[in-house]
This record gives structure tokens, C-alpha cells and sequence, in this order.
């Protein structure tokens, strides 16, 4: 399978600055899957994230999005198109009084016949479940419900991935849960290739890969259950396994008999009534 998003030796300086941000990167991203970019703050995940859509140019190496190389000046509205963007402050992507007209803007500006328009509008709204608001004013919205209209303007240009910059990082857990759910609905039910920037551990749990990043490298790289177990690196991170994988851990290393790698709270919770009752 040919990735969507391919990355080779991705070097990556701010204009003006000395010190390097990223230090060779190389990745692919695969069509239809749900890739997590974990990391704190300084790791270079935002800035990777940027790279992925046009907005940043390597200094160094190069990014194709489905073959069209992002240098390329006349190929970046392709490139965009493909790869749609979500950023972390929602308000920064509200240009509208009313929901549909703000889902409108961005196909109606890829000059998209007006009843094409109308359909992609209706469909991306019922996508993240927001149609029922789409007379609504925006700036009335929670955040979550914001970030949500947020998506479906990128929804409604028909993007094959969608990549998400901290996208959870101004809400509150309610917010944060109706945005995962989301993202996580659009990949599995739809097939968008889903990237998703976070620092929030528990957001990681459903994706098929986990990239952490550390200092402009990855560090670690894997399907979630198996990168929580490097327990070693997270600690050095920074980070922590989920709570769930973290009590089975320490009830494991004091004999019990639990599988260490499980990442829900359902799921521990079944493990250790199995283990009781046995």
C-alpha cells in the first residue's frame, strides 16, 4: 500500500533561527489509518504536523502527499486539499455568523458549484453531529461543539486526512472526549486518514500507531498497547501509560495474574475480576 504521507529525512530550522527543530524524520503514513503524534511541549510535533500540509518546508529532505512533493509552489493547493488541517484554537478558524455558512467557506473558495456545496455542507454537519446547529452562531457554541464545526469545515473539502494540531488542548475533558470521538468515528466509519497531535496520553488509546517525539526525533513508534509498555522511556519522557495500563502493571509485578497491556478502564476492570475469581 503506497502511503498518503511520505516523509524522508525531514530537517526542519525556523527562518531566523539557529537551533534545529527537526532532525531528520522519516515516516509514512498509510491510507484509513488513525496515527497518534505524542509528545510535550519543544518535542517538534507541531511543527511536523505543519510539514505534513504545506504550511512548513523542510529545510532539509522532502514530504510527498500522495506523490506531490510540498516544495512545489503549484503543487500546494493539491497538497492542502489532500491533507486538511485542524488547529488548536477553533476560534482562529470561525470566519462566519452562522454554522453552515462557516462549514461553506473553504469548498465555496475551491470554487465547488453551490449545490455541491449544499450536500457537502448537510453531510460533513451529520458527519461530527452538529446539523442540528447549523443555524446557529458559532461564537454560542461550547468548545468542543466549536472544534467540531472546526472538522467538518475540513470535512466538507473532501480531504483524504485530516491532521489534527492539539486540537483538544483549550477544552475541557468533556470537549476533549466529543473531539476523539469524533476524529475516531471519521476514520473507522469513513476511512479519512486521521494524525492526531496530542500530549494527552489517554487521547492515543484508539489509534492503530503511536509516534512519541522527543527533541526533533522520534523515539518511540508502535501500535499504543506496545509503546505503553516502555515504561523506561515514557518515565524519561515525561509521560505515563495510561492509569488503567499503570494499576495492572504494579498489580502484575506484585503476582497477580493481569495482563499488563490492557489501556481501558473496561478492560482492566474485567482483567482483575477475572483474576479474583479464578
Amino acid at each position: 500500500m503506497e502511503p498518503i504521507i511520505h516523509i524522508e529525512n525531514l530537517h526542519y530550522t525556523y527562518p531566523g533561527e539557529d537551533h534545529e527543530i527537526l532532525h531528520g524524520i522519516n515516516l509514512d503514513i498509510l491510507p484509513g489509518t488513525f496515527t497518534a503524534v505524542l509528545g510535550h511541549n519543544g518535542s517538534g510535533k507541531s511543527t511536523l504536523a505543519k510539514a505534513m500540509n504545506a504550511i512548513l518546508l523542510p529545510t532539509e529532505g522532502r514530504v510527498l502527499v500522495c506523490g506531490m512533493d510540498t516544495t512545489k509552489e503549484e503543487l500546494t493547493l493539491g497538497v492542502r486539499a489532500t491533507v486538511g488541517m485542524v488547529f488548536q484554537n477553533p476560534d482562529n478558524q470561525i470566519v462566519a455568523n452562522v454554522v453552515e455558512d462557516d462549514v461553506a467557506f473553504a469548498p465555496e473558495n475551491l470554487g465547488v458549484p453551490p449545490e455541491e456545496i449544499r450536500a457537502r455542507v448537510d453531510a460533513a454537519l451529520k458527519q461530527v453531529g452538529m446539523y442540528d446547529f447549523r443555524m446557529h452562531a458559532p461564537h454560542l457554541l461550547s468548545g468542543g461543539q466549536k472544534q467540531r464545526v472546526a472538522i467538518a469545515g475540513v470535512i466538507a473539502m473532501e480531504p483524504q486526512c485530516i491532521v489534527l494540531d492539539e486540537p483538544t488542548a483549550m477544552l475541557d475533558p468533556s470537549g476533549r472526549r466529543e473531539v476523539v470521538e469524533t476524529i475516531t468515528r471519521l476514520c473507522r466509519e469513513k476511512g479519512i486518514t486521521v494524525v492526531l497531535i496530542t500530549h494527552h496520553m489517554d487521547e492515543c488509546i484508539g489509534a492503530d500507531r503511536l509516534i512519541v517525539m522527543s527533541q526533533g526525533n522520534i523515539v518511540a513508534d508502535g501500535a499504543p498497547r506496545e509503546v505503553f509498555q516502555q515504561t523506561n522511556l515514557l518515565r524519561r519522557e515525561g509521560l505515563a501509560a495510561p492509569a488503567a495500563t499503570t494499576l495492572l502493571q504494579a498489580l502484575k509485578s506484585d503476582g497477580m495474574d493481569v495482563p499488563a497491556d490492557l489501556l481501558t478502564v473496561d478492560a482492566c476492570a474485567d482483567a482483575i475480576a477475572a483474576a479474583i475469581s479464578r
